[in-house]
């Protein structure tokens, strides 16, 4: 095997995996999802919050965790990595900034954080869609001879 094989598969196992991680961070919002439309009047006392806020923001990561798997093949790793970091980033200082409200005794903290999950879920989808598709070295290959 020569070392440009030998480095083309070890960048193909590292791209697989970072394609299974991409799936697995949709398949969470998935399930979170559903748990809040299905458990949304309960969560919503929990999170201090109303149960139609609940099953927004349940559809909405249903919805960006669909598109997350939906497009993992056909968008650039580099794409979900911006993504993921920025959504996550967001997630965590909302979640502190919900506790930091909470903790001062009124009931917004929830609702930001609900508020959040909506928002940017629908965002995540959106930047999925209307981003680039990968060109793969087949699309190339038809372009050249195209030339």
């Amino acid at each position: 095997m020569t070392q440009t094989q030998t480095r083309r598969r070890t960048e193909a196992r590292a791209l697989t995996g970072r394609m299974v991680g991409v799936v697995a961070d949709g398949v969470v919002k998935v399930l979170i999802g559903a748990a809040f439309i299905v458990g949304a009047a309960r969560l919503g006392q929990l999170l201090g919050a109303p149960a139609w806020l609940m099953v927004v923001s349940g559809v909405s990561l249903l919805i960006g965790g669909g598109a997350e798997i939906r497009y993992v093949r056909s968008r650039a790793m580099r794409t979900y990595t911006r993504l993921m970091v920025a959504y996550d980033s967001g997630w965590a200082l909302v979640t502190l900034a919900g506790l930091l409200v909470t903790w001062q005794g009124t009931g917004a903290g929830g609702e930001m954080w609900l508020g959040y999950q909506a928002a940017a879920s629908l965002a995540l989808a959106v930047s999925l869609v209307v981003a680039a598709p990968v060109r793969t070295t087949a699309d190339s290959g038809a372009e050249d001879s195209a030339r």
